[in-house]
This record gives C-alpha cells, structure tokens and sequence, in this order.
C-alpha cells in the first residue's frame, strides 16, 4: 500500500507516457459500448477464448502446465483431475468465472482475495490463508547463483497492510487522488510487494487485476486474455516489477514503469478486442439480431442509409429484406417508397 499511500500523500504529475495510454484507453472504453452492442455473438466465441487463455498463460507463467489435450475438458467440462497442476487450472478457471458473473460487484476486501487465493491453490494447506513465515522473492540464474531480488513486509504485517490496501483502494476512487487506472496498477504493484500467500500471489495479482478492470468499467478481460498479454511480455513485467519495488518500504520508490506497464497491456488488449472482431464474420441470426438492436437505437423516423451506416458489418440487401421481415412482423411501419422512404418502429 506504499504506493497508494504515494499518491494520497502529495499531487501527482502523471509522466507524459503514462497520459498518452489513458487517453488511448479512454478512447477505446469509449468505442467498447458500441461492439459489444453490435456483435453479441461473436463476443461468445472471444470469451471461451479468453477463459481458455487466461487459465492456461497465467498458470504457466509460474511453471504449472496441462497437456493440451486435456484443456478443453478442463475448461468446459467436470473432470476427474489427473494430478495438482490440473486442479490449479481449474481453479483459476474457477475463479474466473466468478469475476465474470459478479463483475462490479466483488469488491476489494480481504476476504474476496483470500477467497480468490482458495479456488486458483485448491486443496494446497495453506490456500486462502496469509504466510506465517518470511518468503523472499528470489531469482535464480541459469549457473546456480541466486539472488534477493525484494524483501516482502514481515509476516506479522501482512493482515494489517492487507487491509490498509483494501481501504486506500476504495479511498482513492472517492477521493480521485490519481486516475483510476493508475491507482489501480498502483494497487496491483502494492499487493506484489505485500506478497502476502507464501504461494500463488501473481495468479491472485493478475485476478485482482481482471477485478479492478470491472470496477472501473474496462470490460476488455472477459473477451482477451489480460494474462495471455502478460505471458507474452513475461521479461518486461519482471523487469517493471522489480523496478518499481526498490524504495518500496520507504515509500520513495518510482511505481511508473509498473504503472506504464499495466496500461500496456491493457492498451494491447483493447487492441486485440477490436481486431479479432472485425475477423470474425457474423452469421445470419447475429446479423438479424444487429438490425433489430439498431432499429431499436433510433428515437425518431429513420432512413435505410441512416440504418445501414449503424450496421457496418451487414449488406445493404441484408438489411432491406430485414426491414421488410419486421415490416410483416408490424415491429416498424414506413411512408414513402424507394430510397426517400422513412421508417419508424410501431409504438408498443
């Protein structure tokens, strides 16, 4: 919570790098209302994507793995697990779920976390509980020589900084000490350095990080994998990581190449988002759906033009034998004929 403490502290002067990825991720928030209107059933297929990345990618990153063969079953299905790395997987998995149902509405407190920690450890001893000893991060090279990389808080700290994190968080949305998504890279950053399971705290840091996301309004995770991201740029989070924790028990530490580095990958994902929908064709019953939903958005009499620029992905003779559809079903009505003809939806 040094971090968080940061920025209540004194006035914060975002670094110029940190302002152009919000401004690019207001941006995209801004746009993420509209495809998620227009393309509810391609959104389907982004998410079993995302759920089956998100698992996989944040898992491998600490070492633990799955056959291939097994992923689906593990994602989809109700499995007899084979061995501890096929019950981690499916925790997460788990986990996700829950973050995805309840969105905006799973709060920040230490019994949330804890129960995150629970379903991605399993049946570990220690799951859902903090650490009652000293665990230091360390870094282990290639040769055999190792070295402290941070010094976490004492274990004896651990609930009481916890719970001051809990609370500076919800402070600082009330207060707007920061910008949202700063305070919360900053929150992620001081949950890192807490460190407070003795196993398992970045599966539970990148899960804080999908949860915060919601809170905020960023909807980006249910449909890209955040983790996947991360796996990808593995060398730079450790590198930001460990940058931004050195000063950290002081307070004097830089949280900005943390920082940046979450906007990153959230600037990526929304990226992602908005590719992989454009290369996704939509099929009739989606097209139909995205005609409607658009008639629907007009408050007053409207013309084909005006209903075809609101439904880009579809044809225009798509949308004329749609209009004529709902034209039978008397769901809308028009007066004039050909191009000059104006349409409106029948009152209820």
């Amino acid at each position: 919570m040094k971090t968080l403490e940061q920025f209540a502290r004194e006035p914060t002067t975002l670094p110029m790098r940190t302002v152009w990825y919000l401004t690019e991720l207001a941006e995209a928030k801004g746009r993420q209302a509209l495809f998620i209107r227009q393309t509810p059933q391609r959104l389907k297929v982004l998410r079993e994507h995302a759920l089956i990345e998100s698992a996989v990618s944040s898992n491998r990153i600490e070492g633990v793995t799955v056959e291939d063969s097994r992923i689906g079953t593990l994602m989809f299905g109700k499995p007899a697990l084979h061995d501890r790395n096929e019950e981690e997987v499916k925790g997460y998995r788990d986990a996700l779920n829950l973050l995805h149902q309840k969105g905006a509405g799973f709060p920040l407190s230490i019994d949330n976390i804890k129960h995150l920690h629970r379903l991605c450890r399993g049946e570990t001893w220690d799951s859902g509980m903090f650490r009652e000893k000293q665990v230091d991060i360390i870094q282990k090279y290639a040769d055999g020589r190792q070295r402290v990389r941070f010094v976490t808080v004492a274990p004896e700290q651990t609930e009481p900084m916890m719970a001051q994190l809990c609370r500076l968080w919800q402070d600082g949305l009330k207060e707007k000490w920061v910008q949202p998504l700063a305070l919360l890279a900053g929150m992620n950053l001081d949950f890192l350095c807490i460190h407070p399971f003795r196993d398992g705290n970045g599966r539970v840091s990148r899960l804080l990080l999908l949860q915060a996301c919601y809170h905020l309004g960023f909807d980006v995770g249910r449909y890209i994998s955040l983790e996947k991201i991360i796996e990808e740029n593995k060398e730079r989070y450790y590198e930001t990581l460990e940058q931004s924790s050195q000063g950290w028990h002081a307070g004097e530490h830089n949280p900005w190449p943390y920082v940046n580095y979450l906007l990153f990958v959230l600037k990526e994902a929304y990226q992602r988002f908005e590719d992989r929908l454009s290369h996704i064709a939509p099929v009739s019953g989606e097209k139909a759906d995205l005609v409607a939903n658009a008639v629907q958005q007009f408050p007053r009499p409207f013309s084909l033009a005006e209903l075809c620029a609101a439904c880009p992905d579809v044809s225009r003779d798509w949308v004329r034998r749609q209009l004529q559809e709902l034209k039978r079903q008397g769901l809308v009505d028009s007066t004039g004929h050909g191009a000059g003809a104006r349409w409106s939806r029948k009152s209820e």
